[in-house]
């Protein structure tokens, strides 16, 4: 049954189906859509009539390719019902609490399910604690479709390594960790992502493999990055300049090269929830793992107090201090804001009775106003701020030099600004010089 399907999708016999098509489901469509005939699904209407239209709205394949790629995009989820492969990228993020929001791959299978045929094959690429796959997948695509899995279709586990914004790491160059539910089933799938992924693939051993493999892979960048966040908040006490004393350091050869940072978006700092929830259910409760998510989930407020800070030590009044933050999307060169830690350094300023102007050349402007309620301004439209933090690396922010945020600031003494730059971007020494009230993490 399965042994066959490969075949028959390079044959063009069959369709592969992508259900949901976001920042990491629309580029695995595209490339697919290269080799084989692929049917790309999504929720959203507008999405996909913008796909349509041949726009990207995402940054991450450009309008060219999604103009000139074969894949059929719909929101009708009968068209599921032509496919034989299926693909399921849904986020999965976390409430309130921080415990795991499943609805969006819950209501992805029961789609799924809905238009399943015999022969087919699910694979979920969302990152999910291990165990998910099989407990809670399985019974909803059972339930809704009639069918029985290991007979009337098979299940496999491929998680995600895309990484938005970034041109260098992609889905063809990132080796891919796939899994099935047995042998034949790990063949098919294994085949059918080798198509794309030229770095080749990873076969795990059983599907819970593959789920922990993922969720371990960014709770490990977490903790690191917990670790540079709590340096920085040591050596700025210290009087000591965190980026200089990482570059020391980095001339060891085992040294390994994290940074001091915001740690948001749907990946980094959610996935490690997914693992201790986990493990709270088995009555194991995390100290490390929470322990680093405390920290990084802390320093946007961290970044607004040492702000606040800095404007009392240049003797601004904080009452009525103005100040610009430029960036807002939770990575540079990303247009994304779900998850942004950017509104954690303005709701902190709020907190203060600092209501501070936002600039993002990059951001979806829409996404931010219906998530956030904030409206982004042009940047030569800012002029007269106390204070700006430079807090996203975007390449089109990295020209900025002493002219550019001259024109930013109020006319006023050098020693009267405040400029804080939270990731290291600008050349301490140049601005000190120059009497800045300089900060960065």
């Amino acid at each position: 049954m399965v042994s066959e399907l490969y075949k028959k999708i390079v044959n063009r016999e069959e369709k592969l189906a992508l259900v949901g098509l976001g920042y990491v489901g629309m580029p695995i469509a595209v490339a697919f859509s290269r080799k084989i005939d692929v049917i790309g699904f999504d929720l959203n209407e507008k999405k996909i009539e913008l796909y349509k239209s041949g726009i990207d709205p995402t940054n991450e394949v450009g309008d060219e390719a999604i103009k000139n790629c074969s894949v059929l995009f719909t929101a009708d989820e009968a068209e599921l019902k032509k496919a034989k492969f299926f693909i399921v990228a849904v986020p999965t993020p976390v409430n309130e609490d921080h415990t795991p929001d499943l609805s969006p791959v819950e209501g992805a299978s029961e789609i799924v399910g809905r238009n399943l045929t015999k022969g087919s094959v699910v694979v979920y690429e969302s990152t999910v604690y291990p165990g998910v796959t099989e407990d809670i997948c399985i019974p909803i695509l059972e339930r809704e479709s009639g069918l029985k899995c290991g007979e009337d279709f098979k299940i496999g586990y491929s998680p995600e390594r895309i990484n938005p914004g970034d041109k260098v790491h992609r889905l063809e160059t990132i080796t891919k960790i796939v899994s099935g539910m047995d042998a034949e089933t790990l063949d098919c799938v294994a085949k059918v992502y080798e198509l794309v992924v030229e770095a080749g693939v990873h076969r795990a051993s059983s599907i819970k493999v593959a789920e922990a493999a993922k969720v371990i892979e960014n709770s490990q960048r977490d903790i690191n990055i917990a670790f540079m966040n709590e340096l920085s908040i040591i050596f700025n006490k210290m009087g000591i300049d965190t980026k200089s004393v990482l570059e020391a350091a980095g001339t060891k050869w085992n040294f390994l090269k994290f940074y001091p940072g915001l740690v948001g978006g749907h990946c980094i700092g959610v996935d490690p929830y997914y693992l201790t929830y986990k493990a709270e259910s088995l009555g194991y409760h995390s100290q490390i793992i929470l322990s680093g998510r405390r920290i990084n989930d802390d320093m946007g407020k961290y970044v607004a107090e040492s702000t606040v800070k800095n404007l009392i030590k240049a003797d601004v009044s904080i009452k009525n201090a103005r100040v610009a933050i430029l960036g807002f999307t939770f990575k540079e060169n990303c247009p994304d804001t779900r998850n942004t830690k950017i509104i954690d350094i303005y709701n902190e300023l709020l907190e203060y009775g600092i209501r501070a102007r936002i600039a993002d050349p990059e951001a979806d402007a829409d996404e931010a106003k219906r998530l956030y309620g904030i409206e982004f301004e042009d940047v030569s439209d800012i002029t007269d701020c106390d204070a700006v933090i430079l807090a996203v690396s975007h390449e089109s922010f990295k020209g900025l030099g002493p002219a550019d945020f001259d024109r930013l600031f109020k006319k006023a003494d050098n020693s009267e600004k405040v400029l804080v730059d939270v990731k290291g971007l600008l050349d301490r020494d140049e601005y000190e010089k120059a009497g800045y009230n300089y900060w960065r993490l």
